[in-house]
């Protein structure tokens, strides 16, 4: 019975998979003139599609990005830690000549844009593992928003028909981001700029293309030269949390004659440049003073949480300290040495989870839900926190638990 039922779910999904191979070898041939009305000639189109096997996997992903589905403080203990400040500091002084040229002609300080080049690939360490032509493809062909990642299917084609990019072990995000500062492939076609002077805008090679395109970018998007992006700070007791928000701004005076100061209690700057109070936890977690600045950080990947991260990593870069007022929670994040620490206690008792590289996926979830049990503690989430790590570091010994 058992063997019937695994050969019925095998056909199943043999089934499946030939239907949607199907649909999407159909779906190719008729993108196909539409990318010639797009400028990719045919021969061109045949030769980067002719090979595609859809992954239907992106689509379960289209609703799940993590900035919109992370608390914010595992979102930024994990991509602003010790680590990814210690490798920016050397990343600024390995490029500081680049970096240095980059300012001049853009006007954004070397610490932002390395700040973005280690939120947005660890620079330059992880640019994603997905086929760049099969994820576009595929979601160009089924689930939602199919106009718009058509968009980024046809403007990948035209920049390997340019000769900007290489066909090679083109890899990205399962939505198309890709290179080492993972812009989408329209923003490729209209940002990218030629910062190492070859005459190709290559953002996947080359360090000095990527760093000027993220500074182009930044610069495109408002960025003013010599302003910051905001400050953390100290809200006066009883302040009216309806009058945060990014988009509700006021001049800084107004916030300072309301009481607000830096988060050490110093005055702020006296200025009339337009703030809004930013509140990502709440009225009792952090709060900061966001400026034009943040919301260039911002318009690179529509989420607080995200231009928040880039904004404290800069700050971080430039030496300043973390975040002094705690999350509202009793469970902190972990960064990823902390990470690491709590996967090698979870590979001491026994969970096979693989190596202990500070990445939580589904492997030591589950080892950790395992071991929440084990101790009792609530929630038995899978979540990677404060509670559990010290929960394990306090037993002593490693414990083999039979999985």
């Amino acid at each position: 019975m058992k063997t019937l039922l695994c050969a019925s779910l095998a056909l199943a999904f043999w089934s499946n998979a030939a239907a949607d191979e199907m649909v999407f070898n159909d779906c190719l041939a008729g993108l196909r003139g539409k990318a010639e009305a797009a400028g990719i000639e045919g021969a061109s189109f045949d030769a980067n599609t002719r090979d595609l096997v859809p992954d239907m996997g992106v689509l379960e992903l289209l609703d799940a990005q993590p900035e919109f589905t992370t608390p914010i403080w595992d979102y930024l203990a994990a991509l602003v830690d010790d680590q990814r400040v210690s490798d920016g500091q050397a990343m600024l002084l390995a490029n500081a000549a680049t970096l240095a040229q980059v300012s001049q002609e853009y006007g954004v300080d070397p610490q932002t844009v390395v700040a973005v080049w280690g939120v947005e690939s660890d620079y330059g360490k992880t640019f994603g593992k997905r086929p760049l032509l099969v994820s576009l493809a595929t979601l160009s062909c089924f689930g939602r928003r199919q106009d718009f990642f058509r968009g980024e299917f046809f403007a990948t084609l035209d920049l390997l028909q340019s000769g900007d990019l290489k066909p090679e072990g083109l890899t990205g995000s399962w939505a198309g981001a890709f290179g080492h500062t993972q812009f989408m492939p329209t923003t490729y076609q209209r940002i990218a700029v030629d910062g190492d002077g070859d005459g190709r805008r290559d953002l996947v090679a080359s360090i000095p293309d990527a760093l000027a395109s993220t500074a182009n970018y930044l610069k495109q998007a408002g960025w003013r030269t010599g302003e910051p992006w905001g400050y953390e700070v100290k809200l006066p007791a009883g302040f009216d949390a309806a009058l945060a928000g990014r988009k509700n701004k006021r001049p800084l005076s107004d916030w300072i004659a309301r009481g607000i100061t830096r988060v050490d209690g110093t005055p702020l700057p006296a200025s009339d440049a337009q703030a809004g109070v930013l509140l990502p936890a709440g009225a009792t977690g952090p709060a900061f003073l966001v400026f034009r600045n943040f919301d260039a950080i911002y318009s690179y990947n529509a989420a607080e949480s995200y231009a928040l991260a880039i904004a404290t990593l800069s700050d971080r870069l430039r030496g300043g300290g973390a975040l002094i007022t705690p999350w509202p929670t009793d469970d902190p994040g972990l960064g990823r040495g902390e990470r690491k620490q709590l996967q090698l206690l979870l590979l001491a008792r026994g969970h096979a989870i693989g190596e202990a590289d500070g990445m939580i996926g589904t492997l030591t979830r589950r080892a950790i839900v395992a071991e929440q049990q084990r101790l009792g503690l609530q929630p038995q989430d899978g979540r990677a926190g404060r509670k559990i790590l010290d929960a394990l570091r306090r037993e002593g010994p490693p414990i083999q638990v039979p999985l």
